[in-house]
C-alpha cells in the first residue's frame, strides 16, 4: 500500500529512499546461500541481522509459490542447512534469540561490530566449529556459549571483558583461544581442562599470574603473554612438553621457572625487569634457536650454558659490559644483537662489521683450545665445495651461505632448503648486487634476512614479499632508498641500514608500526622529523651516528618509547658531547626542555 504524500513531510529526502522495516539482503544472496550453505553478509552497513536471514532455512521462499512441479529446474525443497555465516564489519549492536533457527552453522563470523552481549540461543549451535567476536563490546558472554562440545576456534580479542567464568573448561575440543586485548586480571584455573589447545594468546590484559593449571595443557605449541603485569611464573611451566613459542614481552618479570627444555624453540623476553640468567637454565633449553632480551637489566652474561642451538640473540639495552668470549663458540649463532650497551674492551667499529666478525674476535680472545674443537659432530656438508650445510638446514632452519664472495647464490642451496621451514637466511659478505629471487621460495616461514655486506643498490620485490619478515640486516651495501612497497612487512621489527648512502630516513619506514631497531649510522642522512617518527610507536633503538645532522630538533624529545638514541658523530653544536655522554634519558629531557611553548 502506497503512503500519504505527507508521511515524511519532515524529511527532505524522502523521495529518494525506498521505505523497509528491516535491512534488505539480495535475493539472490539468499537462492544462493540455500544451495551452498554459506551467506557472506561482511560489510553491508547491517544494524540487525534480517529475520529473512534467521529464517532462511525455515520458510519457503518466494519461487515457491510459482515453482511445484517435481520436473522444474530449481527445486526449492532440496536445499542445504545454513552452515557458514559471514557478518563481520558490519554496525550490529545485537542479535536475536532467532539464532538458534540456524542449528546447522559450523562457522559464524561476528567479528568487527558493536555487539555488547551475545543470545543465549548461542547455546543451541551445538555443529559450532569457529566463533569469532574479535572487535566488538562484549563484557561478558553467556554461560551457554560454553556448552559448545564442538567449537574448535574462539575469538575474543578486542572487547571489554573483565573476566572469563569457571565453565571455559567445558570446550574440551577447543584447540585456539584469542582472549588478547581485554581487561582481564586473571584467569580461570579450569583452563587446564582444555586438553587440546594448541595456541593461547592473553596478550595485553591486566594479568598478574597465570593459574598452575597451565602446566595439564600438554599439547600447546604456542603462548602469547606479552603485554600484561605478569611478576612471575607457575613452576609448572616445565610441563608444557610441548610448547615451542613463548611470547612474555612488556611484564614485569624478575627472575624465570624452569621451562620445557625439551621443545622450546623461540622464547620472547624483551621489556622485563630481569637482571641475570641462571647457567642451568639457559643449558635445559636444548632447542632454543631465537632469544629475545632486549630492556632488561642484564649486567653479566654466563660464560657456559646458552643453548648452542640458538641462531639469533638480542640483547639490545641491557647494562652488559663485557662479552664472555665463549660465546664465539656458538655454531649457529647468526644473529646478535648489542646496540645500548655500555661494553668496555670492544671498540664501535667492532660492533658496526656484523655478527660473523664479532664472534670471530670474540673466538680468537680464547687460547685454551681452538674454536674448531667445539663444532657440533651433527655439522657436516655435502660434497659440492662444501656449499649445503645440512645441519644447520635441518637441526637450526638456517640457510647460510655467507662470506663467499660470490656474486650468486646457488640453486642447490634452495633445493635443500626446499622443505625445512628455513626460518633465517644469511647471505652476507657477498657480491650480490640483487636480492636471489628464490628467497620468495622460503616466505611462508622467512623471519630473519642478513644481506649486509654486499652490493645491494636497490631492494627489489623478492624482500617486500617476504610478509613474516622480523628481522632485516641491509648494512654495508649502496643503498639510497627503500621502495614503498616494504609497507607490506607489517611484523618488521628491527631494520639495519648502516653505511650505505641514505640521505633521509626512508619514508616507507614510518609506516612500520612494529618497528622497534633502526639502525642508519654512518649514512649521509640530514635531518630528522620527529612528528614522523612519534608514528612508530615502539621504537625503542634510534642509531643516527655519524650522519650530516647540522640540528637536533628539540620534539625529538617527544619521542618517549626511545630507549636508546645514538647522535655522535654529527657536525651539530648542541646538544654538546657532554650531554650526549650521559645517555639517552639525559638528551631526551634535554631536548623536551628546549621545545619553544606553544
Amino acid at each position: 500500500m502506497k503512503r500519504g504524500r505527507g508521511a515524511h513531510t519532515h524529511n527532505s529526502l524522502s523521495g529518494f529512499r525506498a521505505p523497509q522495516t528491516e535491512p534488505v539482503v539480495p535475493y539472490g544472496l539468499l537462492k544462493s546461500a540455500r544451495k551452498s550453505g554459506q551467506l557472506n553478509l561482511s560489510s553491508r552497513g547491517l544494524t540487525e541481522v534480517p529475520q529473512s536471514v534467521y529464517r532462511l532455512n525455515v520458510d519457503p521462499p518466494e519461487e515457491a509459490k510459482d515453482n511445484v512441479l517435481f520436473g522444474a529446474s530449481d527445486t526449492w525443497w532440496e536445499q542445504t542447512e545454513l552452515t557458514k555465516l559471514l557478518l563481520s564489519s558490519n554496525q550490529l549492536s545485537e542479535l536475536s534469540e532467532d539464532l538458534q533457527l540456524l542449528p546447522a552453522l559450523t562457522t559464524l563470523d561476528l567479528h568487527d561490530n558493536k555487539l555488547q552481549s551475545l543470545p543465549r540461543a548461542v547455546g543451541a549451535l551445538q555443529e559450532l566449529r569457529q566463533l569469532r567476536l574479535s572487535h566488538n563490546a562484549l563484557q561478558s558472554v553467556p554461560e551457554q556459549l560454553f556448552s559448545l562440545a564442538s567449537l574448535v576456534s574462539l575469538s575474543l580479542q578486542n572487547n571489554v571483558l573483565e573476566a572469563l567464568p569457571a565453565a571455559l573448561g567445558q570446550l574440551q575440543s577447543l584447540t585456539e583461544l584469542d582472549v588478547s586485548r581485554n581487561r582481564l586480571q586473571e584467569l580461570p584455573s579450569s583452563l587446564g581442562d582444555l586438553k587440546h589447545l594448541q595456541k593461547l594468546n592473553v596478550e595485553q590484559n591486566q594479568l598478574r599470574s597465570l593459574p598452575d593449571g597451565l602446566g595439564l595443557l600438554s599439547g600447546l605449541r604456542l603462548l602469547e603473554a606479552s603485554d600484561n603485569q605478569l611478576c612471575s611464573l607457575p613452576p609448572t611451566m616445565a610441563q608444557l612438553s610441548s610448547l615451542q613459542q613463548l611470547f612474555l614481552r612488556k611484564n614485569q618479570l624478575r627472575l624465570l621457572p624452569a621451562l620445557p627444555g625439551v621443545s622450546l624453540k623461540e622464547l620472547y623476553l624483551s621489556d622485563n625487569h630481569l637482571s641475570e640468567l641462571s647457567p642451568e637454565l639457559m643449558s635445559s633449553l636444548s632447542l632454543l634457536s631465537v632469544l629475545e632480551l632486549r630492556g632488561n637489566k642484564i649486567r653479566v652474561l654466563p660464560e657456559q650454558g646458552l643453548p648452542h642451538t640458538l641462531t639469533r640473540l638480542d640483547l639490545s639495552n641491557n647494562d652488559i659490559s663485557v662479552l664472555p668470549p665463549s660465546l664465539g663458540l656458538l655454531p649457529g649463532l647468526s644473529v646478535l644483537l648489542l646496540e645500548g650497551n655500555p661494553l668496555r674492551g670492544i671498540r664501535r667499529d667492532m660492533l658496526t662489521k656484523g655478527t660473523m666478525e664479532l664472534l670471530k674476535y670474540l673466538r680468537g680472545r680464547i687460547q685454551e683450545e681452538p674454536a674448531e674443537a667445539t663444532a657440533p659432530p651433527g655439522g657436516l656438508t655435502l660434497p659440492s665445495h662444501n656449499t649445503v650445510n645440512i645441519h644447520n638446514i635441518t637441526t637450526l632452519k638456517l640457510l647460510d651461505y655467507s662470506n663467499k664472495q660470490a656474486e650468486a647464490v646457488p640453486d642447490e642451496l634452495f633445493q635443500a632448503a626446499a622443505s625445512h621451514a628455513i626460518s633465517s637466511v644469511n647471505f652476507s659478505k657477498n657480491q650480490l648486487s640483487s636480492i636471489p629471487s628464490r628467497l620468495l621460495e622460503l616466505a611462508p616461514s622467512l623471519c630473519d634476512v642478513n644481506l649486509g655486506f654486499n652490493k645491494l643498490m636497490s631492494c627489489g620485490p623478492e624482500l617486500c614479499a617476504l610478509i613474516k619478515l622480523q628481522h632485516l640486516d641491509l648494512r654495508n651495501n649502496l643503498l639510497c632508498d627503500l621502495p614503498a612497497e616494504l609497507r607490506s612487512l607489517s611484523s618488521l621489527r628491527s631494520i639495519t641500514l648502516s653505511f650505505n648512502r641514505f640521505r633521509r630516513v626512508p619514508e616507507v619506514l614510518y609506516e612500520l608500526h612494529s618497528l622497534e631497531t633502526l639502525l642508519l649510522g654512518n649514512n649521509q642522512v640530514s635531518s630528522v622529523e620527529p612528528a614522523l617518527l612519534q608514528r612508530l610507536p615502539v621504537l625503542s633503538t634510534l642509531d643516527l651516528a655519524n650522519n650530516d645532522l647540522l640540528q637536533v630538533p628539540p620534539e625529538l624529545g617527544l619521542c618517549s618509547s626511545l630507549r636508546c638514541l645514538t647522535l655522535e658523530g654529527n657536525p651539530f653544536r648542541t646538544p654538546r658531547a657532554a650531554i650526549l655522554a650521559k645517555g639517552t634519558e639525559s638528551v631526551l629531557e634535554y631536548l623536551r626542555d628546549r621545545i619553544p611553548p606553544s
